[in-house]
Order: C-alpha cells, then structure tokens, then sequence
C-alpha cells in the first residue's frame, strides 16, 4: 500500500536499518514492529487536507517535538513520512484495514473515543481516527517511535491498534502542603500527561485557589489567580486535557477554619473540619464552588472529604451520637451535593469515609448516585487483593467509582517506587475488573518537602496503567522509561532508577522507618539524640549498602549523559542525581555520628593511659572529629551542599512560597553540627591546656556503638 501516492507523484522505498524492540508507554493493545527508516534527510508530516484545526495543533505539537530533537522536518519526497488522516477519509478507511484486516470496515464503539489505527506505508507509517482526540494520541505514539536525535534518528514502523481502558485517565496534584507549582511547570505537566494520554489534572486546593466570594481562601502569592485558573483550562483544552479543580469542602480545612471570621463554622476549635450542622458552612462552600464553576468548565467538581476525623468530637458530637457518623457524614455530602446541584457538574468526593457504611450508601437517593463519583484511594500495595472491599461498596450500590493510587512520593528523600508500581498496578487492575470507569493518581506533598520532578517514574506508570488492559507489567516499563523519556538508548538511567528503587527497598524492608513517616525523617534526625539513637541501631546493618546503591546511581546517570550529552528531560535527572546524594547522605551522617563517638571514647582511653607515647595521640583523634579533615566539617559542608541544591531543585517548578521553612530546616540542622564544632573545640583547648577531656556526655555525645 502507499497512501503517500495519493499525495505525491511518486513512492520511495527506503533501506531499513537494523529493527529494534519497542519501547512506548503506554504499550498499546495490539502492536507488530515493522523495520526502521533513517531520517538521515528529514521527515515529512502530512495531514489530508482540509486538516481539522485540532489534528493541525496535534500535528504542530509533533514538529515541535522533532525541531527540539534537531530532526529535520521537510517537504523532500526522498524522506520518510508520518500520514495523518481521519477515519471518515476513503484513506482513514484504508488505513485502518491494514491495521485490522480481520475487523469490519469501521472502528468498533469502543476506539471511537480516542483509539486510533497506524499502519505502515513504503515510505512511513499512516494513521487515523475518528477524533480529534484519536488523531492527538496517535501522533503522541508517533513520537515515540521516532528513536534517536538529529540525523542519526530514525523512525520505527509498526502496525497499531489502540484505545484506552478506562475513559478517565488523571492525575491529582497536590497544591496545599507545601509546593506550588508554577503556572509554566503546570504547563509542562499537562503536555506530559497528554504526551503518555492521560485526559484529566485535578489540582488539590486548601486554601491555595483565590476566591472572589471569600478573599480569605487564597493568600496572593500563595495560591492561583482566577487568571492562572482561565491560563491552565485553555493550554490545557488544546491537550486534550480537562483541569476538575479538588477544593476540599469537609475536611483538611484548618488553614481556612483558622481565620477568626469562620471560627463559628469548625468542629473542633482551629481544628481541620467544617461543622455540618452550622447555618454557615453551605454558604461557605457555595461560594467557593460557584467561582471553580466559573472558572474551571469540566464536567466534574471535587469536594473531597476525606479524612473527617475530628467529625463528632466537637460542635457535631450530639448528632452523631443520635444518628451515627456515617449517616452525619453522608447527609452533609448528600447536602453539598444538592447545594451544587445549579452547576450542573458531577460531584467527586473521597471514598474513605462512607465506603464503612456499604448499607447507607445503598440507601442513599438515586438522584445522589447520578450526581456523583466517589474515589476509592489506596496507597499502599496489596498482595492478598485488599483492593476490592473498597471498591464494591460503591459499585454494589450504583455509584460510579474512580480508583485512585499514590507514587508514594510523600515525606520521602526520594519516591518509594516499587512500592509505587505496586500499588498503581493491582490497585488499577482491580479497578478496572470491578467496573471503574476512571483512575486518578496521586502525588501528595505531606510535609512540605517533595521536589516534582522526582515525580516522572511514577506519573508516567499511572499513564500507562490507566490506558492498559489489564495488569500493567512493572518490568516493561522499568525497561521502557530511560529510552522513553529520557531518550537513552544505553539502559543506564533504567539501571540507576533500579539502584534508587532497591535503596528505597531496603529501608522499606527493614523497617527503619515507618510508613507515615518517611525518610524525611532519617534526613534530619539528630543520630545523637534519644529518637536518633534508636533509629542508628537500625541504619547500622545496611548503611553501606544503602550508600552503595545511591552512589551506583549517581555514577550511572554521570555515565549516560557522558555517553549522550543531549538526554532529554535533564532536569529529572538532576533530580535523580540530588534524590540520590540525599539517600546517600542520610546513611552517611549515622555513619559519621558513629564514628565521632567511638573516636572520641578512644581519645578519652588514651588520655586516661600513656598518651604521650600513644599513636595517634588524642589531639590527632579529636582532630580526626573537629578539624581541617574532620567529620564535623563532612556534616556541615555536607548539609549546606545539599541546602544549596534542594533551593535550586523547587525554584526549577514551584514559586518561591514556601520554601523558605524547608531552607530553614537545613540551617537549623546545620547549625547544631556547628555547635558542636564550637563544643569539640573548645574541649580541644582543654586537651591543650591541662590534660583532660570532658565527659562525652558533656559534649552531647552518645556512648559508643557496641559494635
């Protein structure tokens, strides 16, 4: 076939260089790899004329691609090409029976959406579908069968046909502990999601979205504009993605709840939860809502309420010792929900809270159960198949039901990926047997702390998940990611993203900290205070290893990009490289702490013997803790190093609110250490001058390791 010589006057066969395997995420339904096409001269992009404006942007984004790939794009008859057509063309039709010769000559319900067919040509590959959407995420494929850079690029043929699994396909960003995002990197995250089809963003709001109804919400500076808001719709709209704002509207609202004026409106004094029952809270959340209406035009509104967990023990506590929590729970949702019902919007909330009560959400009206979708969230693996007892309760009474899993990237120095792939693989597998007709990831940045462009590994894994059929397969992504996103060809960033997963892992397993809290934890930790030294007990058996598997990681992201300076992404993998030195240093700073104590309870036995005729001699062993060399000065230069780093890792995606408490907590923890400088110092005068040490426990310093 040459659907090419339709267009052109004549059809070039190009040579075909050696196949390779393929790599795309997401992997689509059915795919066969044909040879590839040296771009040594270019590629041409054609879409049939008329093109409909959004296939001509989703053409545009391609080129774009290409240009910052330095591939050539041409209108030379003597270069590849990438056909673009709709199903309703005599072309689109061909097209799509040499993709699925054994299929009826239309695409069946469930590609109309956004499948697409790619078939290949003499010259290239062709493709089609029915919408603008289908043509969007065809071109996306076609990206990523575009191998390499420059001239030495080439493009990949492969016969296609794909659609998604489920209809929505999202991710949830977390806006409100922390970090927020600049609008740019918003951008970049939206062209992402869609670049790996995801349709949906739903950025989490507290009180960081501006409300005209209530200026007390959203300090400036702190929280989007209403123009940030109408910017993100409309770049997003040409993505094919729809931006459903979360605003929190039950629970997780103490920083609103703390202002004087809505003191009347909060369970618990300054606490975290609207009251149900106070005559103000549905004006508060009308208000609010009314303005994300206007603001954001998708069919969905989030309201949250997850976590109500003061619900009962203040203001409510009568009401829901007369009627019980679930029913409280549920009829002030049930009121929210009626209370929007002018929005004409479907209501999202959190399932949490009423998947307890599986007989009340039966009970529940079933003009409730049309309005609304709950999300059932689980953010951690489970093998024994846990997932379903928080799903049924919603399918088994009607309502729609999203899935939501984490890539767990919360109080952590870098994201717990495996446990990640886990949790998003069976949780998204489970959905999708049980009837859920969307997933909805989530990041969440807890305490404040998480850099976004750690995030990639696990947001793209979601992608490929939602689209997939199926249980996704971990192991093909791992060996997808670095020839994917990042466009090496050597597997060292698949290797290094390995050694950071198996550093996580081993904390993980051996339990140095637990889940809620992070190893966040294990960075700031005093090794020489009381909680420090328990955690020490525990370092002690894997610190070598842990720095082993981050240093590996380090030397093989230096190795890929000596092997390709133009590695794209560069900025996720300065991030992979920072994750890495933070792993590396938390395991080294119980080292070091460890070393000083036994080093300072030989000084204080060789002051106690012959030191005079002692080597080293205690000024030597106290030298090696305080000195030009010391492992004090390793803490500190270490610390502000780091410091230094972390500040340029947020300012690349966040804006500068917020950060200064998380630089504070770098000085803070630098400070002690150089207390202690002071301290080791002035016992080193000491030395000097009489002969004696102070006890170490003078010092601050804890016994020494019995081992």
């Amino acid at each position: 076939m040459s659907l090419r010589a339709t267009v052109v006057l004549f059809v070039l066969t190009l040579p075909a260089v050696a196949q390779t395997s393929l790599h795309l995420i997401p992997m689509p339904r059915e795919v066969k790899a044909g040879p590839a096409l040296p771009l040594t001269n270019g590629i041409r992009v054609d879409c049939a004329q008329p093109c409909d404006p959004e296939d001509a942007f989703a053409v545009a984004d391609l080129k774009a691609t290409l240009a910052e790939r330095r591939i050539l794009t041409t209108e030379a008859g003597n270069a590849p090409h990438i056909f673009v057509t709709r199903f309703s063309t005599p072309l689109g039709k061909q097209i799509y029976r040499e993709a699925a010769p054994s299929t009826a000559n239309a695409f069946p319900p469930e590609m109309q959406a956004e499948g697409y067919a790619l078939s290949p040509d003499n010259d290239g590959i062709a493709l089609t579908a029915e919408t603008s959407a289908g043509i969007f995420y065809a071109l996306q494929t076609a990206k990523q069968l575009v191998l390499g850079d420059g001239p030495n690029a080439t493009l990949q043929v492969a016969t296609i046909r794909d659609w998604p699994a489920m209809k929505i396909r999202g991710l949830h960003d977390d806006l409100s502990r922390g970090p927020i995002d600049t609008l740019d990197f918003q951008k970049k995250l939206i062209r992402t999601l869609a670049a790996y089809k995801d349709n949906l963003y739903s950025p989490y709001f507290e009180t960081t979205q501006q409300y005209a109804s209530n200026p007390l919400a959203g300090t400036p500076g702190y929280s989007l504009s209403a123009d940030d808001a109408r910017q993100l719709v409309a770049y997003a709209h040409q993505y094919h993605v729809t931006v459903v704002p979360e605003q929190e509207a039950f629970g997780h609202l103490r920083h609103m709840l703390l202002w004087e004026q809505y003191a009347d409106l909060a369970e618990t004094p300054h606490g975290a939860v609207l009251a149900p029952g106070q005559p103000g809270s549905i004006p508060l959340i009308h208000g609010m809502f009314s303005d994300l209406a206007s603001l954001y035009p998708s069919p969905y509104l989030h309201i949250g309420g997850d976590e109500t967990v003061d619900l009962g023990i203040g203001r409510t506590k009568p009401d829901v010792d007369a009627r019980t929590l679930p029913t409280v729970y549920l009829d002030f949702i049930q009121k929210i929900v009626t209370d929007l019902q002018p929005l004409h919007r479907k209501i999202l909330f959190w399932g949490d809270i009423a998947q307890d009560a599986p007989n009340q959400l039966k009970a529940m009206p079933q003009s409730f159960k049309n309005q609304t979708i709950a999300l059932a969230w689980g953010y951690s693996p489970d093998p024994k198949g846990g997932f379903p007892k928080i799903i049924h309760p919603y399918t088994d009474a009607g309502i729609e039901v999203w899935v939501s899993p984490s890539i767990n990237n919360y109080r952590q120095v870098w994201p717990n990926q495996q446990y990640a792939l886990d949790d998003i693989q069976q949780f998204t597998r489970d959905g999708q047997h049980l009837g859920a007709t969307g997933q909805l990831n989530t990041l969440w940045n807890d305490d404040g702390e998480s850099l976004a462009n750690m995030n990639w590994y696990g947001i793209l894994f979601g992608c490929a998940a939602a689209w997939q059929t199926g249980e996704s397969s971990i192991t093909q992504f791992q060996q997808s990611y670095g020839p994917v996103f990042h466009g090496d060809t050597t597997g060292l960033i698949d290797q290094a993203q390995n050694e950071l997963t198996a550093a996580m892992s081993l904390l993980e397993t051996n339990k140095i900290v637990s889940h809620t809290e992070g190893t966040d934890t294990l960075f700031w930790i005093d090794p020489w205070s009381k909680d420090g030294q328990a955690f020490a007990a525990k370092m002690r058996p894997i610190s070598a290893q842990l720095r082993l598997h981050a240093e590996h990681a380090i030397t093989l992201i230096a190795q890929a990009r000596n092997t390709n300076p133009s590695l794209r992404e560069p900025e996720a993998l300065d991030a992979m490289d920072f994750g890495a030195r933070r792993i590396d240093f938390i395991a080294l700073h119980f080292q070091l702490a460890d070393e000083m104590a036994t080093g300072y309870a030989h000084a204080q036995l060789t002051a106690a013997g012959d030191w005079k005729k002692a080597h080293p001699g205690v000024a030597a062993q106290l030298s090696d803790i305080n000195g030009v060399n010391g492992r004090l000065q390793d803490l500190t230069y270490g610390y502000a190093q780091l410091r230094d780093m972390y500040e340029q890792q947020w300012l690349r995606t966040y804006r500068p609110a917020n950060l200064r408490p998380v630089l504070e907590r770098f000085d803070y923890t630098n400070a002690l250490w150089l207390s202690r400088i002071d301290k080791l110092r002035s016992a080193q005068r000491q030395w000097t001058d009489i002969h004696t040490l102070p006890s170490a426990a003078e010092l601050g310093i804890p016994a020494t390791p019995a081992n």
